[in-house]
């Protein structure tokens, strides 16, 4: 058995399709096919039964997935465990950032950090502040970049930059020439906000508690998982939301929304680490940077 042959069985066993694993592991269909024939024939085991163009996991197959990621994960550990010992920072650096964070703050550290190491291979999956700290937690990232707060002991929380919420209307909106609302009217307007786990919505929780306001007495017409799906759902209609000023920026410069300042709505972007496991010296470099460039990207005043 190879790690080659483990690789080629995940793929197929991911995408349930010869060809679909061979396009995604750059190899041929044949390649592919012959290597999982040979290791169901070392072992005289049956990984998948061909159900017409489809293929479908066996009992041993699905058992044989978790001991083959198992096997690759612990090879992939070693690799970055020699790495560290390089006297170049290089290996992998997994980041989870929330959405807010990946789209218009975390770019350009990024790009700061591929320049400097050039060495280090970045993968950044986007998700929300909630699904960012399970990948922390399940071993799935190696930092992680949100806009919410993390209650998770497991966690360490490092604060990076500074950001503002503010209220978005469109141009057309009752309250579109105001520049400031007070909370007793949120009840005259829809809104679209972010979904549940999302650092923005629960800085927005916080805010109507804060003003003894319930979320469910609020006209809440939509839940979206982007910034950008809220701002064209505001553009083209009459309802109102609440975003990073960092998020509406280049829309209120366009003309295209206004945005309302909301007063002590500041809050922090965070990394996290995870306490107990070992950082590498690429997810540290990284953590460097962050905290080294903190403030950078600053808002432009997007609200005066």
């Amino acid at each position: 058995m190879t790690l080659e042959q483990l690789r080629i069985f995940l793929a197929v066993a991911h995408s349930q399709h010869m060809t679909r694993a061979a396009a995604a592991l750059n190899l041929t269909q044949s390649a592919v096919s012959a290597s999982v024939a040979a290791l169901e024939a070392r072992y005289a085991v049956r990984f998948f039964d061909r159900v017409g163009r489809r293929i479908q996991l066996t009992e041993a197959g699905r058992h044989f997935v978790d001991e083959a990621r198992a096997i690759l994960a612990r090879v992939e550990t070693a690799e970055l465990s020699l790495a560290d010992w390089s006297d170049q920072v290089m290996g992998r650096v997994r980041i989870h950032a929330s959405q807010t964070v990946a789209s218009y703050w975390l770019p350009p550290h990024l790009v700061r950090l591929r320049t400097l190491y050039p060495r280090v291979q970045v993968e950044l999956t986007v998700g929300n502040t909630r699904q960012a700290a399970h990948a922390l937690l399940q071993g799935e990232a190696d930092i992680g970049v949100v806009e919410g707060l993390v209650d998770e002991p497991a966690l360490k929380a490092t604060k990076v930059a500074d950001d503002e919420l503010c209220l978005v209307v469109g141009i057309g909106h009752p309250w579109a020439g105001l520049k400031r609302i007070d909370t007793g009217r949120y009840g005259e307007t829809d809104w679209v906000l972010r979904e549940p786990g999302s650092g923005t919505r629960a800085r927005f929780e916080e805010h109507l508690a804060s003003h003894g306001i319930a979320l469910h007495r609020l006209r809440v017409m939509l839940e979206e998982p982007s910034n950008e799906s809220i701002l064209a759902a505001v553009m083209s209609s009459d309802a109102a939301s609440v975003l990073s000023g960092r998020a509406v920026e280049l829309a209120v410069a366009a003309g295209r929304v206004r945005a309302i300042a909301i007063p002590h709505m500041g809050r922090a972007f965070t990394a996290l680490l995870h306490r107990e496991r070992h950082h590498t010296r690429a997810t540290r470099s990284l953590m460097d940077l962050l905290v080294a460039r903190q403030g950078d990207g600053s808002l432009h005043g997007v609200m005066r």
